[in-house]
């Protein structure tokens, strides 16, 4: 059942699910193991300060906590519901749901489009539809907030804490990349996992972060299709002035769209149709994984790159070389060192050093040099944003040159430029980039990487360009 526009009381209602002041596990059971177990167990264990209400007919307490037997005979006010049920009388449940006037439903359960099951899952969507209930689902694992410290879900925990709000078509990704976020400091405010997307499409998730939720810098979305194309440009373009939104679009190939289809039942579209309506709706794109938390890590953490001037700071040339070509690739081709600039960087570098861009202060270079160099080219009027890059050497010890760049990050703050860092070695200089991560200061392991991350901050700088040459012309 297609959205035929974008709703307003929608946007208005999803905080409702992501800030819920009570949930109900609809479905929650006493057998640990079972999802109905595991959400209840999660909405505890995650911190959630709401109220918790299991409904189960066949149980008086599940995990300590009082049972219900119908969602109707909770006697105070449901904000979310958590629907777990099997397929078949999941209909009931959610007209049981509307007659409680519960202001949110996530259906977990799967058995719907996306195994040809389309009737029943209209049925479901009317009902929330004519009683203007927002329902994420089904067929997903639900959805986490750092905010609220809501796991409303089976995902194992909550994700580092940050300020991107990631959109997924994938629950298992989610699942996946929860421990993954923890271990590379990859901070999420939200995580939703949308399913079969009946109801509640990609436009009015953005919209909802981009406009009501201040806990978001960044959306980053996992795409394998939607059949709402023009109500998803209209939400990203209405969002793009205010926040920043990143796409990674999977099942471009035909054995990818096949897998799409048997998935969650959308129609995958070539990458021709999609990338141009990406470039329409404002969207960044990235190719592959990584490079979604790549670049919405330094989108979330870093001001948009407003010139096309980038400064390649590096103790090492074959780095620089590197980063020369990523930033080729990435559409932040490197321009010479402005004259007057490269007379100062000589003060933080040996004779044999290099004042071209990439500025290469040599393998001698210690924590001194990084902090003079780094700041000369921040308050440079003429550089955009500055890429810095270490390599591991016995001259100085990773934790030190992180802390440099972190001090520098401040004047960066200050002269609100983005600075990008790229540390190469092993377990010591990763400790030290996850460090620097906390600090706000995206960080990554080799140039290609810190390369696509400006190259991502550069394509949201020509984005606000363009709004404001469009709002100029009206």
């Amino acid at each position: 059942m297609r959205i035929p526009r974008i709703r307003e009381y929608v946007i208005e209602k999803l905080d409702r699910i992501f800030n819920p002041r009570s949930v109900a596990v609809i479905g929650a059971s006493r057998t640990p193991g079972k999802i109905g177990h595991e959400v209840v167990k999660n909405l505890i264990e995650s911190g959630f300060k709401g109220k918790i209400y299991p409904v189960n007919p066949k149980a008086k307490e599940i995990l300590g906590l009082k049972c219900y037997p119908s969602v109707k005979d909770i006697p105070d006010e449901v904000d979310l519901a958590v629907i777990v049920v099997p397929a078949p009388i999941v209909k009931q449940v959610i007209q049981d749901c509307a007659e409680k006037r519960v202001k949110g439903i996530v259906v977990i359960t799967s058995g719907f489009s996306e195994v040809g099951n389309r009737k029943e899952e209209d049925e479901i969507v009317e009902i929330c539809r004519e009683y203007q209930i927002p329902l994420i689902g089904p067929n997903v694992v639900g959805v986490l907030s750092n905010k609220s410290k809501l796991n409303a879900s089976f995902a194992p925990a909550l994700p580092y804490p940050g300020k991107i709000a990631l959109i997924s078509q994938s629950g298992a990704l989610i699942i996946g990349l929860i421990g993954w976020t923890w271990l590379h400091k990859v901070g999420l405010s939200t995580v939703v996992s949308i399913g079969n997307k009946a109801d509640v499409d990609f436009s009015e998730l953005i919209l909802y972060f981009a406009e009501k939720d201040p806990a978001t810098n960044c959306v980053a979305i996992y795409m394998e299709g939607t059949d709402a194309g023009r109500e998803f440009v209209e939400a990203c373009r209405r969002a793009a002035e205010k926040t920043p939104i990143v796409v990674l679009k999977a099942g471009f190939s035909k054995r990818g769209e096949l897998a799409t289809m048997s998935h969650t039942g959308s129609m995958a579209g070539s990458a021709r149709v999609y990338g141009a309506a990406f470039k329409q709706a404002y969207v960044i794109q990235a190719k592959n994984l990584e490079d979604l938390y790549d670049r919405a890590l330094a989108l979330s953490l870093q001001p948009p790159l407003r010139n096309d001037l980038v400064l390649v700071i590096t103790n090492g040339g074959g780095a620089g070389v590197l980063a020369t070509d990523a930033a080729e690739k990435y559409g932040i081709p490197l321009k010479d060192t402005p004259p007057d600039l490269a007379e100062r960087l000589k003060n933080y570098m040996p004779p044999f050093g290099s004042t071209k861009n990439p500025v290469d202060l040599t393998g001698m270079a210690d924590e001194e040099w990084y902090y003079g160099a780094i700041v000369e080219a921040l308050r440079h009027p003429k550089v955009g944003g500055v890429v810095v890059i270490y390599c591991h050497t016995a001259i100085t010890e990773p934790m030190k040159i992180a802390k440099t760049i972190a001090k520098a990050g401040e004047i960066a703050k200050e002269v609100n430029k983005p600075l990008i860092a790229c540390m190469i070695g092993g377990d010591v200089v990763e400790e030290a980039s996850n460090w620097l991560k906390e600090q706000g200061i995206p960080a990554y392991p080799i140039p290609d990487r810190a390369m696509s991350a400006m190259g991502a901050l550069r394509e949201y700088g020509r984005i606000l360009e363009k709004i404001r040459a469009y709002k100029e012309a009206q």
